[in-house]
């Protein structure tokens, strides 16, 4: 796979959401550099931040597509909701502010783990889990999941991830797709 150099900007809620993207994104092929746009500790909530940045990065990715390689990594955890309920939010965000919805060709990923990003890592961890219930945190150590996030990476791109996998984590897989065509020359 091609070595081009692709600026990522990582738009999210928690240091693990970044780091659990950054190591998907750099199995995959991107090199960087990554942005990462996290949440202040004890600013606000998560989702909150997330909601905020969203119009704000939707539109700096638009000025900056067609000058150069540029992506947006979104992560926002669904928490009780629904994947479908988030993206639709995010949605009614962009049209808040103005914006054209996402478009298909975009290189707009959003990633949504239902209930949290700790839920993904622990079934990459060969746990059982299901999307309703909340799994312990990795604070202080969040490259504990680099293993299980790479191998989720080669799962995604050779389509080969498991059926019993969460679903939102299989959702995760297809925004993969908006992001790929950013490493052809």
């Amino acid at each position: 796979m091609s070595q081009r150099r692709v600026q990522i900007v990582i738009l999210c809620e928690d240091r693990q959401q970044e780091v659990f993207a950054r190591y998907f994104l750099k199995k995959r092929g991107f090199r960087g550099p990554f942005l990462p746009k996290i949440c202040p500790p004890g600013s606000q909530a998560g989702e909150q931040y997330v909601r905020t940045e969203y119009p704000k990065e939707v539109k700096a990715y638009r000025q900056n597509r067609n000058r150069m390689a540029i992506g947006l990594v979104v992560l926002i955890d669904a928490d009780t909701g629904t994947l479908e309920a988030r993206l639709n939010w995010l949605a009614s965000l962009l049209n808040k502010d103005k914006q054209e919805k996402r478009g298909s060709k975009e290189a707009i990923a959003i990633f949504v783990p239902k209930r949290n990003i700790e839920t993904w890592i622990h079934y990459l961890q060969e746990e059982n889990v299901n999307e309703e219930d909340d799994y312990a945190k990795f604070e202080k150590n969040e490259a504990a999941c680099k293993t299980a996030v790479e191998d989720l990476a080669d799962r995604c791109y050779s389509q080969s991830l498991p059926e019993d996998a969460p679903p939102s984590l299989q959702a995760a897989c297809g925004e993969l797709q908006r992001l790929l065509p950013l490493l052809q020359p």
